[in-house]
């Protein structure tokens, strides 16, 4: 079974390892001129663990990070690092940071030689399998795949064949990510630190280096001649080590886009021979910590349902047979990931609409609310975004 997977991010690459174990013969078309990953980190909930598990890189993983982010204290805390609210230690269940780019290396290590093209942007896929290859400015090739998946990102090209017209939407919101250069001390503490338009989040890394982001209020085209001077007076005053985590990041190692998720949820992430994965499927704010855990689900979900077929479609007698289960077992996809990854999405939009708030009133009302509310009801809401298991099949 020959598939073309379009994107080489965390989700492309995962459905790769787990489809190409399978049997099949896997090639991923990426834009960039090398795969890299940008400088921020990835928190991966008990979900994407058990995706990870299924597509058999639990060992993987285990060398680029640990458990030591459950022992944290975590919840929200005020600009002065007065406790908002605090979660129970074991509360968010398994719990582990990555630096994305450790995360994309094993990844790729993880393929038979030769199975990523880059320079090579998929311009267009058809519901038959075929995707137009651009190479420089011209579109100049076309190859035939049994199943072609659209792990392109918030702004798919391979999606306008599922569902045509839906673009991004602008949550109104930007975030600043980075890594400090050196190991920082915590303090015991991380989570997220809530004020008003603004929003500082802390996680620390396997090797005592820390991934932080900061998000701030502000129209969708702003710019600013300095990122990192901006983020750092935007968060002047803010409690420690705050400061010095910016301090520690070097400037070109801080980059800042504009939060944005899918304008329409899709009516399906599946038509002919097509496929959607990640935020090509279901875009989503980071707000719930939960866009790589669901394209994790994606990729373990698609290699759960199509590895049963992939070995009959090896076989000439049983072609037509593979050919309409894979159908058969694109239409479980979506009917196991739509609605779950949809419903997530909505939650992070609406969460964020909350820690963005900028009036000063409002914002000390979600403040008590937040500080009211009994830390084991937040910790079952959160248990029920991470419990997820691999479909049996």
């Amino acid at each position: 079974m020959r598939i073309a997977i379009v994107g080489a991010g965390i989700g492309g690459l995962s459905a790769t390892v787990g489809l190409q174990r399978a049997g099949a013969q896997v090639t991923v078309f990426e834009k960039a001129a090398e795969v890299r990953a940008g400088g921020s980190g990835l928190s991966i909930f008990a979900n994407g663990l058990r995706a990870l598990e299924s597509l058999g890189l639990g060992p993987q993983l285990a060398t680029i990070t640990d458990k030591q982010a459950e022992s944290f204290a975590a919840g929200q805390r005020r600009p002065d690092g007065r406790w908002i609210a605090r979660l129970p230690t074991d509360s968010v269940g398994e719990l582990r940071i990555v630096d994305r780019a450790d995360l994309h290396r094993v990844l790729l290590e993880a393929l038979d030689e030769a199975t990523v093209r880059t320079n090579a942007e998929v311009t267009s896929a058809s519901t038959d399998g075929t995707v137009t290859i651009g190479s420089g400015t011209e579109a100049n090739d076309q190859e035939h795949f049994d199943l072609v998946i659209g792990a392109d990102g918030l702004n798919s090209q391979v999606r306008e064949s599922v569902e045509s017209g839906i673009g991004a939407r602008c949550s109104g919101y930007s975030c600043w990510r980075g890594i400090t250069e050196r190991p920082v001390d915590l303090g015991g503490a991380a989570g997220e630190t809530v004020g008003r338009g603004l929003r500082f989040g802390i996680a620390p890394l396997m090797d005592g280096r820390v991934y932080w982001f900061a998000v701030a209020n502000m129209p969708e085209h702003a710019s600013f001649a300095n990122e990192k001077a901006t983020v750092r007076d935007l968060f002047s005053g803010w409690h420690a080590p705050i400061a010095e985590l910016i301090a520690t990041t070097p400037a070109p190692r801080i980059r800042r886009t504009v939060i944005s998720d899918l304008a329409t949820p899709l009516s399906t992430y599946h038509r002919g021979h097509i496929v959607l994965l990640g935020d090509a499927a279901h875009a989503m704010t980071p707000n719930l910590g939960q866009g790589g855990g669901q394209a994790l689900e994606d990729a373990a979900t698609l290699t759960a349902l199509l590895t049963p077929v992939i070995t009959k479609s090896g076989d000439n007698a049983e072609a037509t047979e593979a050919g309409s289960a894979v159908d058969d077992r694109l239409r479980s996809y979506d009917r196991l990931r739509r609605k779950r990854s949809q419903s997530i999405a909505a939650k992070s939009r609406a969460l964020g609409a909350v820690f963005q708030i900028q009036s000063p009133l409002v914002a000390g009302l979600r403040d008590a609310i937040f500080t009211a509310v009994p830390s084991r009801l937040t910790a079952a809401q959160a248990a029920s975004v991470q419990k997820w298991e691999p479909p049996s099949t």
